[in-house]
């Protein structure tokens, strides 16, 4: 079936009237977190990181989502994988670093040992044990699936047939069914392939530890209302008001935001880097939401990423990664190129993004007061009014 891509539309003119903000609970209830645990971060695709993070054989990360330890790997064969990070024996943990090179994967305890495809391959003394068999001891895995580049991992257990969904509703999304990466990312199908995400590399990550609910996040990245008074450095050069989207219901939202003429989003105002990729317009920049935990910022010569991680109704821990092109990383003259000077772009967000995470901090300090109520969007608001409707449909 053939489908339009949708048009860009000022925020303005999908503003729904009268939406307000969440209910105080929503930011504050461990009661309400629990349930976004339970039915959010444990049945949806969440991302963990990027394919460049495990460029080598053995390479590996350690993510936490939930209460659970994962060990994503890359093996022999340079397939990525995901397994809980569980010894098969009495359950020990097996990594401890959050990053590191291994050529197999040994627990600390009585030293199991399995291959990077998580195959059980060494385990002392257990063949005096009648009817063991090694085959029957492999990591379990977790469901992971890249997109652009994108590691994402689900915690939905897929060996129960039931649980699987084929053209799933979005009813039947909201209800924790599994359903594959390719299906669920379906309408972002080469939306973004100019940017050459799969092969970008991060320069830079920074951690930040907000004391704020993780949906002021998102719903302070989905709009520009606040920037005049919040970011004069970045009003100059990209207006407040110049927001369109084309994504403006369900779970990816978002648009793009003018720039203006030769200008870039860097401290010093130019370009820091070669383009990522054929940009069609230098003088745009997209933000995207990724529900629910990847904030997406498309850039000319640089994508930002933030990774969202919720720790308690009132704190989130924010992992920030600048990207650029391989091409980049190498000071070229050919064809008259910029220097590669990542940091102008990382300072300046790294500005901004604390500018926001002070005024989330200071809306999580007032809608814990007795004197919250919901307050009514303005027409500037539209996306993160959605986003609020979209969060909606897994915890009420």
């Amino acid at each position: 079936m053939h489908t339009t891509t949708p048009a860009f539309r000022k925020t303005t003119e999908t503003f729904a009237s009268g939406a307000k903000t969440l209910p105080q609970r929503y930011f504050v209830s461990p009661e309400v977190f629990a349930q976004e645990q339970a039915g959010i971060f444990s049945k949806q695709w969440v991302l963990v990181g990027h394919q460049s993070q495990i460029a080598g054989t053995g390479d590996y990360i350690v993510q936490q989502v939930i209460s659970e330890s994962l060990i994503v790997i890359r093996d022999k064969s340079g397939e990525i994988r995901g397994f809980y990070n569980v010894c098969r024996h009495r359950g020990t943990r097996l990594k401890e670093d959050a990053c590191g090179h291994t050529s197999t994967i040994q627990c600390p305890y009585h030293a199991w040992t399995y291959g990077l495809d998580g195959k059980l391959i060494g385990a002392p003394h257990m063949d005096d044990v009648p009817g063991f068999d090694r085959a029957e001891h492999s990591l379990h895995p977790v469901n992971l699936a890249l997109w652009e580049g994108f590691i994402f991992v689900n915690l939905v257990d897929t060996r129960n047939a039931s649980t699987r969904l084929r053209n799933p509703t979005a009813r039947q999304a909201e209800r924790g069914g599994y359903i594959p990466l390719e299906e669920w990312f379906a309408p972002l199908a080469g939306k973004f392939s100019h940017w050459n995400m799969s092969i970008l590399r991060s320069a830079k990550r920074i951690e930040y530890d907000v004391r704020a609910n993780w949906k002021l996040m998102f719903e302070n990245y989905s709009e520009c209302y606040h920037c005049p008074g919040v970011h004069p450095m970045l009003s100059k050069v990209s207006p407040y008001d110049s927001a369109e989207n084309d994504l403006c219901e369900g779970p990816f939202l978002g648009g793009f935001m003018s720039i203006n003429k030769g200008k870039s989003l860097t401290m010093s105002g130019n370009a820091c880097a070669l383009s990522v990729g054929k940009i069609e317009n230098l003088q745009q920049v997209f933000y995207y939401s990724i529900f629910p935990n990847m904030l997406l910022s498309l850039h000319p010569e640089y994508v930002m990423v933030h990774q969202l991680w919720p720790q308690s109704p009132e704190r989130t821990l924010i992992l920030c990664d600048w990207f650029f092109h391989p091409d980049a990383f190498a000071v070229s003259d050919r064809g008259g190129g910029p220097d590669f000077n990542p940091d102008d772009a990382i300072e300046f967000w790294d500005m901004t993004n604390k500018q926001d995470w002070h005024v989330c901090e200071l809306s999580q300090q007032g809608i814990a007061s007795r004197a919250y109520q919901p307050g009514p969007y303005s027409s500037r608001e539209s996306i993160p009014a959605a986003w609020d409707r979209e969060y909606l449909r897994y915890v009420r």
